[in-house]
């Protein structure tokens, strides 16, 4: 054990536990969103739906970015992965909001129908809160 501490003392060693971190982290995140949408996120972008394509990137996006600022912050391990779950969550309620304050019509139906409008105002809203929670994070 104390061979591994060393090694995540380097900086290689502390980028590829972040690395790894994160590339689970947006695995495990992208999982859930899969199960909270009607559609199916890969067989859509697979499809060439660039409506869905920009709302799952700015998913990508801002969980990374959150990441990021959990590793700006030189918080532990454990830390940063509090940090993208409370992140991630935060991403998902603004999702449903942006749903909520939209009546005129269903985000996730005019997703599913390739509205690039609506795709990158997704996109905007997950990278723009991102950022809002990422200076959460420094503060």
């Amino acid at each position: 054990m104390a061979g591994l501490e060393a090694i995540l003392q380097t900086p290689f060693g502390q980028t590829a536990a972040n690395y790894s971190v994160a590339l689970l982290s947006l695995i495990v995140f992208l999982a859930v969103f899969e199960t909270i949408t009607p559609y199916n996120n890969w067989e859509e972008i697979k499809k060439g739906n660039i409506a869905v394509a920009l709302a799952t990137g700015g998913k990508i996006f801002g969980v990374a970015n959150i990441l990021h600022f959990s590793i700006l912050h030189n918080d532990q391990i454990l830390t940063t992965i509090v940090w993208g779950c409370l992140g991630f969550i935060l991403l998902i309620i603004s999702y449903l909001v942006f749903e909520f304050l939209t009546p005129m019509f269903k985000v996730d139906e005019e997703l599913a129908k390739d509205n690039r409008a609506v795709g990158l105002i997704a996109f905007v809203i997950s990278v723009g809160l991102s950022f809002v929670i990422g200076a959460g994070i420094l503060s």
